[in-house]
């Protein structure tokens, strides 16, 4: 099946997943945030990945679907952490219940990840635990590490790259992994789709960082802008605040250190701050350098061509996003 087609599958499968009822004070929330939908690429890595591997890729179905609960469960608890009113345009959990329902119904989401990788063989079962756990431990600990640096002015690249390999990427190499395992790969094999989810999530995340910034406000789905409204640390920002010096070194900090401040002059002045300093090009560089590594070591795989087609198409279409 085309990456259409089984994003089609999921869906269908999301839609009709209960995932539990009473109280349904517990359970609405759940329904409600997996109800706003997002990519779904996580998800459709691990059945395209387990595709490569088997004919069989409906055995990928739930273990798919539990990397997706699990990430959705990461971001109603991120959300609280924010502060965050919208989640895809629309109130997120906390604001439409409250902050006690949404840990709790994000909670139990982590509970029903695990209930949905319960259909793996039991010969491959222990090794994907294992994986998932240090997967979700690894998300904490970068989403722990972006907080962090809220109160930092001295944020490296390095440390920055690190940070979103562990918030976002892990659970891409993990994803591709686990369709990897299922689908009957061998270790050698499985590294190799680890290796190229995780190259391929740090461009991803770098790939936003660039939206944010120069995406077209029709696509893109948020505001345009808003990363440097808030002060975000995002890639764009390190690299602007470590390359500026004198004047534009000065007009930087000022803009960063404004309390009060017209939003679309912010955007404006340090978008041609970031044009002065060349940013957009070194990130664009960055970007296609991560996704460069990701599709390098899908391309080592030791299967045939036509069997990976699908999976490649698709990854070419995460670099060409524009949203």
């Amino acid at each position: 099946m085309n990456p259409e087609q089984l994003l089609q599958k999921l869906q269908t499968e999301f839609d009709q997943h209960v995932y539990g009822e009473n109280p349904a004070e517990l359970y609405e929330p759940i329904k409600y945030i997996m109800s706003l939908g997002g990519k779904r690429f996580r998800p459709l890595l691990t059945l395209l990945a387990a595709s490569i591997y088997t004919n069989e890729w409906e055995k990928a179905l739930k273990p798919a679907m539990a990397v997706e609960v699990f990430h959705n469960f990461t971001l109603m608890h991120d959300d609280i952490m924010d502060q965050a009113p919208l989640r895809r345009g629309n109130p997120t959990v906390h604001q439409k219940w409250n902050a006690n329902t949404a840990i709790l119904s994000g909670d139990v989401m982590l509970i029903k990840a695990y209930d949905l990788l319960l259909d793996i063989p039991k010969e491959q079962l222990r090794r994907v635990l294992s994986r998932f756990n240090q997967t979700a431990a690894e998300v904490c600990e970068g989403q722990q590490l972006d907080m962090n640096f809220e109160t930092r002015w001295d944020v490296t690249e390095e440390e920055y790259l690190g940070m979103i390999r562990l918030k976002t990427s892990v659970l891409l190499g993990f994803a591709m992994e686990l369709g990897g395992i299922v689908g009957g790969a061998d270790d050698h094999s499985t590294q190799l789709l680890y290796a190229a989810g995780e190259n391929m999530g740090i461009g991803f995340q770098l790939k936003d960082d660039l939206l944010d910034v120069y995406g077209d406000p029709s696509k893109f789905g948020k505001q345009v802008g808003g990363d440097i409204i808030s002060n975000k640390k995002t890639f764009l920002l390190i690299e602007a605040l470590s390359k500026a010096t004198g004047e534009t070194k000065i007009e930087l900090e000022k803009w960063i250190s404004l309390k009060t401040f017209d939003k679309s002059e912010k955007v404006e002045a340090v978008s041609a701050i970031y044009e002065t300093l060349d940013i957009r090009t070194f990130t664009g560089q960055k970007i296609r350098e991560y996704f460069t590594r990701g599709i390098s070591s899908l391309e080592q795989l030791n299967i045939s061509s036509e069997r990976k087609e699908p999976l490649l198409e698709f990854v070419h279409k995460l670099v060409d996003r524009e949203n």
